[in-house]
This record gives structure tokens, sequence and C-alpha cells, in this order.
């Protein structure tokens, strides 16, 4: 169902088209003059202009111009009389989807409807296409985990609401994958799903990729560009790092949040779009708040319903499984079919630490695979340390001057942690007062370090 601006001030003809297309399911708002039908598309959010030439107030094709000037992307059909035809196809070539000569066949509108609003829907989905096609691309969830499950359990069963969504967990779990499987299990699931990396843009540009702006807003704004939000409408907005964005921007960010409107940089008309928001933060937003480094406001807006996502760490069994799925991503694309890992190399990977989580094993895979000559992934292909227990020590495989470095580092902090353990007689309490980390942090740090 659409909603329809229909501007016609012929009351009878105007009477006839609205019930033909009430009848197919469309929504209509009913405007007798061209000044007030530039009003009420303003007002709300409209999905299709259908509008007279000649009208009192403003004409046709002023309403066609201002319409485009607040919404590009809304189609608009034109009516005429049979001697305004040449109007007619000075609106079509000045942006008009199509014209319709009076009498109107109200079969024949609805076909042009029908046409305009796909054309429409095809045009937004190329454009967030080509956003997402490079995200997308090895994107799964992959696991049989109880911590998996029971975190999935909970996402399916927010998702049937209009339930704001907070995602909090490491970098590299996998929380645009959670914020894609709440907009698939939603009413929303034939919308839009738009993401936006609220770190990875400077701040400067960020309200324009959010919101959008007019021409000549700044320097470089050569035309009017589209937000997120706007090609978000009826869709999900998922913000990835909401803990990076600026504190100015989070105050424009509480506005929307608390209505459905927005302006555009250098805009003067705000701009409706029905959005949902499923935001993502490997921040502790609370101690932010504590530091007034996010705004308290915002917080209790996003924290509606917060989500943890486990890390690698906590659904070890799932290890297998991923490194079968990457593995078989990998193959296909290096065109190396057969490759398997050693039983040697999989121990590895099921006892690192995994502090990059999801991401850092899907990079440690795909370098496996090009390094390897053979059919089998050895220890030295995936450039993690391997770890001597017989020995009681780690002896680093062959691996980058980065990986040395954090195995180097891991190290330092197993000793730290166990120095402070003995300081304080094994009390953990007190332990992870001293480390500055969360008791549950501690107890992980020290069951992966052998440290019990």
């Amino acid at each position: 169902m659409a909603t329809i601006l229909l501007i016609e001030d012929n009351e009878r003809m105007a009477e006839v088209l609205a019930r033909h297309m009430e009848m197919e399911g469309h929504a209509v708002v009913l405007v007798a003059d061209g000044e007030k039908g530039i009003e009420e598309f303003r007002r709300q959010k409209v999905d299709l202009v259908l509008t007279d030439l000649k009208l009192p107030g403003k004409s046709g094709l002023e309403v066609l111009q201002a319409v485009k000037d607040e919404n590009p992307m809304v189609p608009i059909v034109v009516m005429t009389a049979h001697g305004t035809i040449e109007s007619a196809v000075k609106a079509v070539k000045e942006g008009a989807f199509d014209f319709l000569q009076k009498p109107v066949d109200p079969d024949h509108l609805l076909i042009i409807i029908g046409k305009a609003l796909e054309t429409r829907q095809l045009v937004t989905e190329n454009l967030i296409l080509k956003e997402e096609l490079s995200q997308t691309k090895y994107a799964k969830m992959v696991g049989q985990s109880r911590a998996l499950l029971e975190a999935q359990e909970k996402a399916k069963k927010v998702a049937v609401g209009t339930t704001t969504v907070l995602l909090l967990g490491e970098s590299g779990t996998g929380k645009e994958l959670f914020a894609r499987m709440i907009h698939d299990f939603s009413p929303r699931k034939n919308g839009p799903f738009v993401a936006i990396n609220c770190a990875a843009i400077p701040r400067e540009l960020l309200e324009s990729e959010l919101f959008g702006h007019e021409r000549g807003s700044f320097t470089g704004a050569t035309g009017r560009k589209i937000g997120k939000f706007e090609l978000a409408d009826k869709g999900t907005v998922f913000l990835d790092e909401i803990g990076d964005m600026d504190m100015g921007l989070q105050a424009k960010l509480l506005r929307v949040l608390e209505g459905d409107r927005f302006m555009r940089v250098g805009g003067t008309s705000p701009v409706k779009a029905d959005v949902r928001v499923v935001a993502a933060t490997n921040k502790d937003l609370h101690a932010a708040v504590a530091k007034h480094a996010f705004r308290e406001d915002l917080y209790y807006r996003l924290n509606v319903f917060p989500l943890v996502i486990p890390p690698l760490r906590d659904r070890r069994e799932d290890i297998p499984l991923l490194v079968d799925h990457f593995l078989a991503v990998y193959s296909r694309e290096v065109k190396k079919e057969g490759l398997a890992l050693s039983s040697e190399a999989m121990d590895v990977m099921k006892h690192h630490p995994w502090t990059g989580n999801i991401r850092e094993l899907q990079n440690c895979i795909e370098r496996a695979v090009i390094l390897c000559d053979g059919r089998e992934i050895l220890p030295e292909h995936i450039g993690l340390r391997v770890l001597a227990r017989s020995a009681g020590e780690d002896v680093p495989a062959v691996g980058s001057l980065q990986e040395a470095s954090s195995a180097a580092s891991r190290a330092v902090e197993a000793k730290m942690i166990e120095k402070v353990l003995r300081e304080t007689g094994g009390n953990k309490t007190r332990a992870a007062e001293i480390l500055q980390v969360s008791y549950k942090t501690l107890l992980t740090k020290i069951k992966d370090y052998g440290l019990d």
C-alpha cells in the first residue's frame, strides 16, 4: 500500500480517481489546489504525487518543482487536458514520471501508478545494494553453540516489534549479522536495511551521510544527497560503532529518535522517514555517560533492549564450523578446492585467544589458504602461536611482526595478572579492581592463559 497525494480541483473527478486507488489498497490524500498540495507534501510522508497541470494557487509544474526539490525519489504523474499536451511533455522532461490525458482511464492510471512505485523501489534498492555489496560478501551466521543460539532467540523475539535495539559486544563478533537478523524477522523485512559505520566516516561528513544535504550547503556539495535515514524509509537503519559519534550529532540523532523528522544539511524543510534503529557498540556506553563522553538521554533512548553478542572465546565449539565455512569461501575464491586443516592446525585454532573474534579468524583462514601449496593447512600457514603444553611455554609460529608483538603483549598481560593474583592471595574480586577490568573479563583471561 502506498500513500498517494492527489491534487485535483475537479471534485467529481477527484472522488472517482480516489475511489479507484483506494480499492487497489492505496491511501489517498485529496487536495484541491497546488499551494495546499505542496504544504501537504511537506507535512507528511507521500509515496507518489498525482497532480493536474492547471490548478488554483500553484500550477502543476510548480508542484513538480517543489516536490523534486524536497525529495527527488518521489515519482510524480501529471494529468492534462487535450489542449495542454505540450505542457505535459515539458513536465516529463523536468522530472515527471509520466502524464495522463483527461478524461483519465482509472485502470490505465493504476497501471502507471504501479510502474512508478516499482521504479522507485528499484532505484532505492540499487542505491542500497551498491553500498552493501562489499560488506555482505561473506555474511552468514555460523554456529550451534548455546551462547549463540540464546542470543539469536532474543534477537528474534525483539524483531517482531518496533523497539530500538542496542547490540553490545567486542569488535568482530558479528553485530551487523544480528542487526540483519532483527530486520529479516521484523514486519519491515521487505523494506531496506541500511548500515553505516559511525567510526569509519569523518565527523564533519557523518551528518550528511545520515541525513543528506542540499546543493551548495558546503564546499563540494554540487547536488542534493539523499541520506541513509531517507533511503531506509519503512526499513531499518543500523548505526554501527554508535559510541564514536560526535556529541553534537548525538543531539540531532536523539531528536530523530524522538520523532520521525530530520533536516538535511543546509535544508529548510523537515524530511519525514519511518525507520527502525538498531545501534551497536564495543564500548561501555554507561561508563562513557559517566565521563560525559556520551549523552545520557540518548543512551537511555537506545538502551531499550540491550543484546550482548558473545565473543568467540565463549563459543569455542563453533570454531570448527567457522573454519569450515571460511575455508570453503576462500578455497573457491582462489581456486584451491579440497583444502583441509591438519589436526595440529585445528588444535591451534581451538585454543587461540581470538581477541579479534570472528573477524580475526576469517582473516587467519584467508591468509592460510593463500600460503598453503598442498592440500593440508599446517600450523605455520595459520601464523598463530602454537601452545606447547608439555613444555609449558608459548612457541610463536611463522607470522607477521604485528602477530609477534601481539603474542608478546599477551605474555606480559598473563604475567601481570598472575602477579596481582599472588599479591591478593587469589582474591579475584580485588585483583579485578587493581587491574581495572570487570570480574567477568578477569575470569575469561585467567581461563585463556591457564592461570587457574
